[in-house]
């Protein structure tokens, strides 16, 4: 059969559409893939998810002929956020699909090549957003020389990344929209810039580094709960709403089981829920592994949904995570969190219905995958944070 692109509309409708929003949702990240996923609550371009707090105040007891408790009824308050569109384009040449048209197999294994590399993409977005806050920094410029550029966090960058640069005050920095990133030395900390070869034209100790058009368009991650310099959260303000704040424990230090039981302890009593998904830095997880070998206990290990494995703690999964913050350990619980969605990964169609479009004034076609969705956690107050834990 004579491969053209028809044939390819109908691949990618009909083959990959599946087997690409199985691996998003399940395999992007351990604790995405326990997160519920509904199209609940979702109103327009936004999510209005009503929560419940406190406790209900009708219930009480009295004598036989005394009066009956007053009404009290549940506390409510509405979580509102924006859907998210996030975004996954491929890109096929006119050129290969000629090069491939009697040749079904050469063909297939061209479109494999492509789903491949989005999904390790979109995989690896994903888990950054996990942890952000909304905004789409990775992270801080603290020095330039040259071609290079050290940053925050390192192990944040790939080669490839398209990222732009922006000043204090959120503008993007001259000449700094759509940067791709040529070169990432995780052992000195820094990266390059293509086609940059004197970075300090172009950037300044003080700018950070966003994922490219992410500027506050991403989900709303794990550091928009802990994090006091986020003020609000789901248009809600964190300060005058004590059931929004979740535990947490700072300069932690050495980690100790007594720590780990107290935070689980007072997470289940401040909110009722259990923890039952603990996420953790690379270094913490060795620091916890070291710590079982010195108490002589056993490490078990863990099957989880997606393919993914993890260390036990009494019986709840510790997954180490590189976007996870350095001396940083998350205990939480994944009943409490939604991904809130218009719908699932769909192509993106035009009007005559078709998702492979051609570049205008190029010999290449593209095409684009689509979900509109944001992340929701119900209960602020059930998860909880160790952070300032020594690593090994």
């Amino acid at each position: 059969m004579a491969v053209n692109l028809t044939n390819a509309e109908k691949a990618l409708k009909q083959v990959y559409l599946d087997v690409i929003t199985e691996q998003l949702n399940l395999s992007s990240h351990p604790f995405l893939s326990r997160v519920k996923q509904s199209t609940r609550d979702v109103y327009g371009k936004e999510i209005r998810k009503p929560i419940i707090y406190g406790i209900n105040g009708g219930v009480g007891v009295g004598e036989e002929d005394g009066d009956l408790p007053k009404a009290g009824g549940n506390k409510y308050q509405q979580f509102v956020s924006t859907l998210k569109n996030l975004y996954g384009t491929i890109e096929i040449s006119d050129k290969a699909i000629r090069a491939t048209a009697n040749d079904s197999g050469a063909f297939v294994n061209l479109l494999n090549a492509e789903m491949e590399g989005l999904i390790k993409a979109s995989n690896f977005n994903l888990g950054r957003m996990l942890f952000g806050d909304g905004t789409g920094k990775i992270g801080g410029i603290f020095h330039v020389e040259g071609q290079k550029v050290a940053v925050e966090d390192v192990e944040k960058y790939l080669v490839g990344m398209c990222v732009d640069v922006r000043k204090v005050d959120g503008t993007i920095a001259p000449g700094c929209n759509g940067l791709r990133i040529s070169r990432v030395d995780k052992g000195n900390g820094y990266i390059c810039f293509e086609g940059i070869i004197d970075a300090t034209k172009f950037v300044e100790v003080g700018d950070g580094i966003f994922s490219q058009g992410a500027y506050y368009n991403e989900i709303t991650g794990l550091k928009a709960i802990f994090s006091d310099m986020v003020d609000n959260i789901y248009g809600i303000y964190k300060d005058t709403n004590e059931w929004l704040q979740p535990y947490s424990l700072t300069n932690a230090g050495e980690i100790t089981e007594l720590k780990i039981q107290k935070a689980l302890d007072s997470i289940e009593e401040r909110s009722g829920g259990k923890t039952d998904f603990i996420v953790c830095s690379w270094g913490v997880r060795r620091a916890l592994q070291n710590l079982f070998a010195t108490s002589k206990s056993n490490v078990d290990v863990m099957n989880l949904e997606g393919g993914f494995k993890a260390i036990s703690y009494n019986g709840i999964p510790v997954v180490a995570d590189r976007f996870c913050p350095k001396g940083t350990m998350y205990l939480l619980n994944t009943d409490d969190f939604t991904m809130h969605q218009l719908c699932d990964w769909q192509w993106l169609a035009g009007e005559d219905g078709n998702v492979l479009k051609q570049i205008p004034g190029k010999p290449v076609y593209t095409a684009t995958l689509v979900k509109y969705a944001d992340l929701i956690c119900s209960r602020p107050a059930g998860q909880g944070m160790i952070s300032g834990i020594t690593e090994m």
